[in-house]
């Protein structure tokens, strides 16, 4: 069995070293369901954190049992939190890249606006590719990371947050519309959620623009 990788504080502690005074983890969760909003997750640290919360990790790789727990712990523990979210009918309006942008602006907004300081910062975004530029985050350093949410503790705790925050979404969703089993799929696609939708039609959460869409993949999200 492969072993799993623990997040540290190692990147941001060298960022920190360096005289950055914030760190900025960023990730998003949501990008690949054909159901309900992007959900971006914001966790600002600085040197003066603690340990993180025993057991932190990537949220695809928690149980959801595992990630409720730990969400409060990890929005207690980081400096700042936020989740900015982008709607379907914005994901259809202006696709899903421009979507993570305007979910990611609103997260850094929210941050910012409860004392975070953009000046003196580092921006760690999970991935390879830097989808806040297009949506005008050009005054922060952003620093693309492949596997971010598994190696950098402030990305996993965002991930962890956002996760968290979109699921329950979709499990209050799911009390008026049962048939689409949102409680479970929370929004991916699945063979019983397809079903639904050709016997009730889409929902206004409903991505227009993504049903049925080639390459999508039976309730598993896409990071």
């Amino acid at each position: 069995m492969t072993p799993v990788v623990e997040p540290t504080l190692r990147t941001e502690a060298l960022l920190h070293r360096e005289g950055v005074r914030y760190v900025i983890g960023v990730d998003e969760v949501g990008r690949g369901a054909i159901a309900g909003p992007v959900a971006v997750g914001v966790c600002v640290v600085d040197a003066t954190v603690g340990r993180m919360p025993k057991g932190l990790r990537d949220s695809k790789l928690l149980s959801e049992k595992r990630r409720e727990e730990l969400a409060p712990l990890a929005a207690g523990w980081v400096r700042y939190s936020a989740v900015g979210l982008a709607t379907a009918q914005e994901v259809d309006e202006v696709g899903i890249i421009a979507a993570l942008g305007l979910a990611g602006v609103r997260a850094l907004v929210a941050v910012e606006q409860a004392g975070a300081e953009f000046g003196d910062a580092v921006l760690l975004l999970d991935g390879s590719h830097n989808w806040l530029a297009p949506a005008g985050v050009t005054a922060i350093d952003v620093r693309t990371r492949v596997k971010a949410d598994r190696d950098c503790a402030s990305v996993a705790a965002a991930s962890v947050i956002a996760k968290v925050h979109r699921d329950r979404m979709m499990i209050q969703a799911h009390e008026t519309a049962p048939h689409y089993a949102w409680r479970s799929n929370k929004g991916y696609a699945s063979a019983e959620h397809y079903a639904a939708i050709d016997v009730h039609g889409p929902s206004g959460l409903h991505r227009l623009s993504w049903l049925h869409r080639d390459g999508q993949t039976d309730g598993v999200e896409v990071a």
